[in-house]
């Protein structure tokens, strides 16, 4: 018990800089509060007391803001940061090293009775603030749900959940050199680098490459009126730019009979 409390406490220090000792943590950190309750409540279920499991873990969202039903599985070092808004649902179950953020909910949409109906949250899973999990699916291991996306389907080890409905965004490969040292892959609130929406990356970019089209266009039309072809825009009745082809094709060739002619001579 006493060696779990501890890893609890190292965990919280490691990933919240506001930490300054392990008195302040075990004094003042609702998230770590709540998993101790949590604990008692689990073995209460486990017992088949399930009446003061349940009563043990209402006590525990009175004093501390989060709902974790005793049915639910915890693992170790779990940290809660703020917390207040969390809930997590009966059949959920939570890896070692994750972290979760006030507003978060694992919860379930399936009602039949005894049936995995939460989410399961790999090892060193990040869950943002205010996102929603919900469904019987698993998290894989070190993947991140941004803050406020709704994640209705797996997420695969490693990517990174935006969004609503979240889409899945894998990051990207790369290279380290063997004198680099080994970085911490914690990112506070699920926030990575290159994890922007990727329908939202999708529009910019066919807006980037119609402005481009474009410019490469003007770009044509002024290369051949300098040839000495007159390029008209006729207005058509729904008021769009046309091109008059055939008297394009007529000047060009007449041009070309011009030089032609001169190179005879």
């Amino acid at each position: 018990m006493f060696d779990r409390l501890r890893e609890d406490i190292a965990a919280i220090r490691e990933r919240d800089p506001a930490a300054r000792s392990a008195w302040e943590v075990v004094t003042c950190y609702p998230g770590l509060h709540a998993i101790v309750l949590h604990r008692f409540a689990h073995a209460c279920w486990k017992a088949q007391w399930r009446w003061l499991g349940r009563f043990v873990s209402q006590v525990a969202r009175f004093l501390t803001g989060i709902e974790i039903h005793p049915g639910a599985t915890l693992g170790r070092r779990v940290f809660i940061d703020h917390g207040m808004g969390v809930v997590i649902g009966e059949t959920a179950e939570i890896g070692d090293d994750c972290t979760i953020y006030q507003g978060v909910t694992l919860g379930g949409t399936s009602l039949t009775r005894g049936a995995k109906r939460h989410p399961t949250l790999e090892r060193g899973v990040i869950v943002g603030a205010g996102a929603k999990v919900l469904g019987g699916f698993t998290i894989g291991a070190d993947a991140k749900i941004g803050s406020n996306a709704v994640v209705v389907k797996p997420v695969p080890a490693g990517g990174t959940a935006v969004g609503n409905p979240a889409r899945i965004v894998m990051p990207a490969v790369e290279k380290k050199r063997s004198d680099e040292p080994a970085k911490s892959g914690f990112c506070a609130y699920g926030i990575t680098p290159n994890a922007d929406d990727p329908v939202s990356l999708a529009i910019h970019g066919l807006i980037d490459h119609a402005s481009t089209q474009t410019q490469r266009i003007d770009e044509i039309v002024a290369a051949l009126e300098r040839l000495g072809a007159r390029v008209e825009a006729l207005n058509a009745a729904d008021g769009a730019a046309l091109v008059d082809l055939k008297r394009l094709c007529t000047s060009m060739d007449g041009k070309t009979e011009e030089r032609a002619a001169s190179l005879d001579r």
